[in-house]
């Protein structure tokens, strides 16, 4: 896979609270230069983001973002307003603690809500591996798709730990095509980009792709 191919896995992501729209802006002008997949940003720059690149790199959002506690009602306003917005995509954070009281059908209808608020729109559902148990990542395998998802995807890049090449091995092995694997937080090099693609992820999200691409000659 050459330098390009790889780009156009890539949410280009800017996801800091003190993220300026200066900084957004040259997200986007890199994501446009490069092209990948999309720009992953909080939900206030959506509709300045969307105006400004005019449809030539997608617009992916965060909701119930980092910690994925607050009520399903409030995510759904959340999505829907960034569609409204412009975006195209949606990264939904889990409500870890219902995951983890065995509350799986209210797990579940949390993630079916918030895709019925982005309708034929992308979501992605993270599920925060780093405070799961295997076995809790392995339901969750089966949930996403169940509730209608269209990705798994493993960390905020928030919280204690990042995407590991072990659960993206446990994603690939559990979702059985069923839903697409996304591979997120604390990505620092080529080769772990390429290994995770390897090992069945579908996109990745970082930072750092495009100045790896260029540290490195390839871009």
């Amino acid at each position: 896979m050459n330098a390009k191919e790889m780009l156009a896995r890539v949410d280009h992501t800017l996801l800091k609270p003190e993220a300026t729209w200066p900084q957004v802006q040259q997200l986007c002008d890199e994501a446009m230069r490069y092209g990948t997949a999309s720009v992953c940003i909080n939900t206030c720059y959506v509709k300045q983001a969307a105006e400004y690149m005019q449809g030539k790199i997608p617009v992916c959002c965060v909701v119930g973002f980092p910690l994925g506690a607050m009520d399903t009602e409030s995510k759904c306003f959340e999505a829907a307003k960034a569609i409204e917005n412009g975006a195209s995509e949606v990264d939904m954070v889990i409500n870890i603690g219902w995951l983890k009281n065995g509350q799986y059908e209210d797990v579940k209808n949390d993630i079916a809500a918030v895709k019925k608020a982005v309708g034929d729109k992308i979501l992605k559902v993270i599920i925060e591996t780093c405070l799961l148990t295997d076995a809790e990542k392995e339901k969750m395998c089966d949930i996403v798709p169940e509730a209608g998802a269209d990705y798994i995807k493993t960390s905020t890049g928030f919280s204690t730990g990042g995407a590991t090449f072990a659960d993206i091995e446990l994603f690939a092995r559990c979702v059985k095509g069923r839903c697409k694997i996304k591979a997120a937080g604390g990505i620092s090099s080529i080769e772990d980009m390429e290994k995770f693609v390897a090992l069945g992820a579908d996109r990745l999200g970082t930072s750092r792709a495009i100045g790896l691409m260029q540290k490195a000659g390839l871009v």
